[in-house]
């Protein structure tokens, strides 16, 4: 059973190679972890002799088979708890990421199943995100954009929101933008960098920054 450090790096680089449009580097699972290269590059070197990454030094770090098999499974935990505090406990959103990063690496297989059971096996977390099977499989889904990207006059859906930053999700729930919300964008403007946009059940418009609407995943929605 790996460390919860391991679990760590390994749920690190999954993220990054989901998240980034290059290659995983040992300065980006840094930057990431809040840790330094060179304790990065050692635990590269540990992974790489457990057979759970193929590291090249100074160049990438990528996932081998053992590795994402075990990186999918802490991902599982951490949205399943993530879901049964949100769900059952009736904890907000933006309070959870924290406490699921500690139970992610103690909760028993046997427990986290019967949450699972409990919750009617859920393929998204409270943020969007999907929640990998018992087998490592995760949902397939459309292509998401993100918010900044999107064009004046068209409709969206809010499906996933990249952040779990707490002040963040705690604005998103204040202003009603939640996942499966429907929302029209009013205004981009790219040299300002502020987007207007209004809730399909609203007549109040909203601004936003670019750099938050990024955070925000959409898809197109019917007009």
């Amino acid at each position: 059973m790996p460390t919860s450090t391991v679990e760590d790096y390994l749920k690190s680089i999954l993220r990054l190679d989901e998240t980034a449009d290059r290659e995983v580097t040992v300065g980006g699972i840094a930057e990431d972890l809040g840790v330094t290269p060179g304790t990065v590059s050692s635990m590269m070197r540990h992974l790489s002799e457990a057979g759970l990454v193929d590291y090249v030094p100074r160049r990438s770090v990528t996932l081998r088979k053992k590795g994402r098999t075990e990186a999918l499974r802490v991902v599982r935990r951490h949205r399943l708890v993530e879901t049964f505090l949100v769900t059952v406990m009736k904890l907000d959103w933006s309070e959870v990421h924290e406490e699921a990063e500690v139970l992610e690496h103690v909760i028993s297989d046997r427990l986290l199943e019967r949450m699972d059971e409990m919750l009617g096996h859920p393929s998204h977390d409270p943020h969007g995100d999907p929640i990998p099977d018992p087998h490592g499989n995760v949902a397939a889904q459309e292509l998401l954009h993100p918010l900044s990207e999107g064009a004046a006059g068209d409709r969206y859906r809010i499906v996933r929101v990249s952040d779990s930053d707490s002040g963040f999700l705690d604005w998103l729930r204040e202003n009603r933008l939640l996942p499966g919300s429907v929302l029209d964008l009013v205004i981009h403007d790219p040299v300002a960098g502020i987007i207007e946009i209004r809730l399909s059940d609203d007549t109040s418009p909203l601004r936003l920054g670019e750099k938050a609407a990024a955070r925000i995943l959409v898809e197109p929605a019917e007009v």
